[in-house]
């Protein structure tokens, strides 16, 4: 089948493809992901790595004013309403989930900063769970290469969802953000150099044109 080709070929490209923010429990990796809106996931790693070394559990974050989170975040842009949410959803997680993170993706998105993005990310990476985690990357690579034909990342997720197997979901997530970031750009595309090409509906429409020429 044409889905199972593009996605044995981003396979073989990015078999060790992995998430970029650093993290060690749930919640670390909850607030990485509130932070990386808008953000790079290299800015995200150099904030939480000072941010973290004091208040990387919801009650030691609770200890912080919004002000004082904020200073933490600042660099993060969006840092009034990143912080807002952050200190929303730690008071959650201790007085409605007991201090732990919810496992599940609809106590993930009751939490403050939360929508479907992020509660797939932490569902699947921090606990494993089968989930596509659309975002701009994988929003625009998956429908470039047909895999999904959407013009919103929640109907491109129920697409990828029926175009993947689902105990591929979550590698394919990471699998397409790799392809995003290192060949298939926004602007000019490295279509002349991606081994998908020849089974992909963007190049056939375009024969590369705006693509980067080497």
């Amino acid at each position: 089948m044409y889905e199972s080709e593009i996605l044995k070929e981003l396979e073989r490209l990015y078999p060790d493809a992995r998430p970029a923010l650093e993290y060690g429990t749930p919640y670390e990796l909850l607030i990485a992901v509130i932070l990386s809106a808008q953000c790079t996931d290299e800015r995200v790693n150099k904030v939480t790595k000072v941010l973290f070394k004091e208040h990387n559990t919801p009650r030691t974050m609770l200890e912080l004013s919004q002000e004082e989170l904020e200073k933490y975040i600042f660099s993060c842009g969006f840092y009034h309403n990143k912080a807002a949410h952050i200190l929303s959803a730690s008071r959650d997680i201790l007085e409605k989930f007991g201090g732990e993170v919810p496992s599940d993706r609809e106590g993930l998105k009751s939490l403050a900063g939360v929508g479907q993005k992020t509660a797939n990310v932490v569902y699947a990476v921090a606990f494993g769970g089968d989930a596509i985690a659309v975002d701009t990357h994988v929003f625009r690579v998956s429908n470039r290469l047909g895999l999904a034909h959407a013009d919103t990342p929640e109907k491109t997720e129920l697409q990828l969802e029926n175009a993947i197997p689902r105990e591929e979901w979550s590698r394919a997530h990471h699998w397409l953000i790799y392809h995003g970031r290192q060949v298939c750009h926004s602007q000019r595309p490295d279509c002349i150099n991606c081994t998908l090409s020849k089974l992909c509906p963007y190049f056939a429409s375009t024969r590369g044109d705006g693509a980067k020429n080497n």
